[in-house]
């Protein structure tokens, strides 16, 4: 295996990324919003409860009828402390897990379709690298970045959810064993389930924005999971997470295996 073109490539990846503002700038807003603005605005329910309309006015039915775990978890808190760590603890779970899910398909459709449309694929098809280090560099210009995304996003919501419901909490509370399992499991293997999807969609995509529309169907699941437990189905515990970890990584391990199969690059080069 050689480490250094594998680098090679990687950085090159990188390097287009971080020059391409239609990337990087969902990359920043969408975090910014869903780790930094919801939990300032969640913070402000004691004053937004009074307010008829809005998008928390029916957490409280909800607190009526959730998952008799979750009560169980939750006894001993105040309605608006209740309220809190629902929104932020539970029901970010899965929004959360979204952004190291965009971040690698977005990156993976770029680095794998895109090489088509900039016309850099075949200069990269020629290069000294095999097939398996030119699929591994692929992989990890998407992962790596995703997975910055996810541990710096985490270790951001938990500074900006203690501070902002400090005056509600009284202490901090973040991150609990769920959360944790949550950064350090499952959104390395949703990234992974990201890219993989990709790497399947781009080896017949023309065209990024072909591949990117293809591949997007892969985050129908994570609303579901958003959806159910909205809806009172289960909540994330430490248990759940495991098992949802566990299973995006053989589903992950399946998918990497038929792309680095589909991924010869002389097969690649005859569909330029």
């Amino acid at each position: 295996m050689n480490a250094r073109a594998i680098k090679a490539v990687v950085r090159k990846d990188l390097k287009i990324v971080f020059q391409n503002k239609s990337l990087i700038l969902p990359a920043m807003f969408m975090p910014l919003l869903i780790l930094v603005g919801f939990p300032l605005l969640v913070s402000l329910f004691p004053q937004l409860q009074r307010m008829p309309g809005t998008l928390l006015a029916g957490i409280d039915k909800y607190l009526v009828y959730m998952p008799v775990g979750l009560k169980a978890e939750l006894a001993g808190y105040s309605q608006p402390q209740m309220v809190y760590a629902v929104v932020l603890i539970y029901f970010l779970a899965p929004l959360y897990l979204i952004l190291p899910l965009m971040i690698s398909s977005i990156i993976a459709a770029d680095s794998f379709a895109g090489e088509k449309e900039r016309k850099t694929l075949e200069a990269l098809l020629y290069s000294p690298a095999t097939d398996r280090e030119l699929f591994l560099a692929k992989l990890l210009s998407a992962w790596l970045p995703a997975l910055g995304i996810a541990w710096g996003g985490g270790l951001l919501y938990s500074i900006v959810v203690n501070a902002a419901g400090w005056h509600i909490m009284g202490r901090i509370f973040f991150p609990n064993t769920m959360w944790a399992l949550l950064s350090l499991w499952v959104a390395p293997a949703i990234a992974g389930l990201g890219l993989s999807v990709m790497v399947l969609v781009s080896a017949r995509a023309k065209s990024f924005q072909d591949a990117y529309q293809l591949g997007s169907a892969v985050v129908v699941p994570v609303i579901l999971l958003f959806v159910a437990q909205a809806a009172g189905l289960f909540y994330f515990n430490a248990l759940i997470t495991l098992l949802l970890g566990l299973v995006l990584w053989v589903v992950d391990a399946w998918l990497l295996r038929l792309g680095g199969q589909a991924f010869r690059r002389f097969d690649m080069a005859r569909r330029l």
